[in-house]
């Protein structure tokens, strides 16, 4: 059985999926942007993004988990009270702290995140389109990015995945894609600023994007599919 690597906190990660059976994982608009949301809600509390793609049967992420210490306390659903919340925000965690104080002081653990994200969107998905069962080929794969020449030619790998796989014909041109926040103005919790560091300028960072597809190929950057 293939051992996954563990998701460590500080750690680049490239995490990908497609559907099972290589079935769409999404079919409209509405299915990418919902997917974009649940990212939100469970991913940027965790890590920090420098590139993704979705398509319409698989999908890519470029992120780096953050430090345990980066991590914020989860807020527990059940403190909607004036008392508890007063009491919530009185609260400083220290190395005093003890389960009785607070039993319910936790942070979101990284792997779970995922998983919890991935679930969400799959029985989101199920009941948009009347179907049962999984909808994932795995529970999510992943590599560890080790250095940043790879890191930035991953970065082009995944911007240029629909290229390679016939569902544009430029990265400009595919919508679902980071290329658009990482060239706009816009507010973005994407990692904009480091990933155009990387690329030395934003000109530079648009021309190589422009440039020959065969360089970021599945042949450079195998995958399970």
């Amino acid at each position: 059985m293939e051992i996954k690597p563990k998701i460590e906190y500080g750690s680049y990660f490239h995490i990908y999926n497609r559907g099972i059976n290589s079935c769409n994982i999404f079919n409209s608009e509405k299915n990418y942007s919902h997917f974009l949301n649940l990212y939100k809600i469970y991913i940027n509390s965790i890590a920090e993004t420098f590139s993704w793609c979705l398509m319409p049967n698989h999908f890519h992420l470029l992120l780096k988990i953050k430090e345990k210490e980066e991590i914020e306390y989860l807020i527990p659903e059940n403190k909607t009270s004036k008392i508890a919340k007063e009491k919530w925000e009185t609260f400083i965690p220290d190395k005093d702290y003890t389960i009785e104080k607070f039993a319910e002081l936790k942070k979101p653990v990284p792997e779970k995140q995922f998983s919890h994200l991935f679930n969400a969107y799959s029985k989101a998905f199920n009941k948009s389109e009347n179907r049962t069962g999984k909808l994932f080929d795995s529970r999510f794969e992943r590599i560890e990015v080790r250095n940043e020449k790879y890191l930035k030619n991953l970065i082009l790998y995944i911007h240029f995945n629909p290229v390679n796989h016939g569902f544009s014909n430029k990265v400009k041109n595919y919508k679902w894609t980071s290329y658009h926040s990482i060239i706009s103005n816009k507010p973005t919790k994407l990692m904009r600023k480091k990933v155009i560091e990387i690329f030395e300028d934003i000109e530079n960072f648009m021309f190589l994007h422009d440039f020959n597809n065969e360089l970021y190929s599945e042949e450079k950057f195998p995958t399970k599919f």
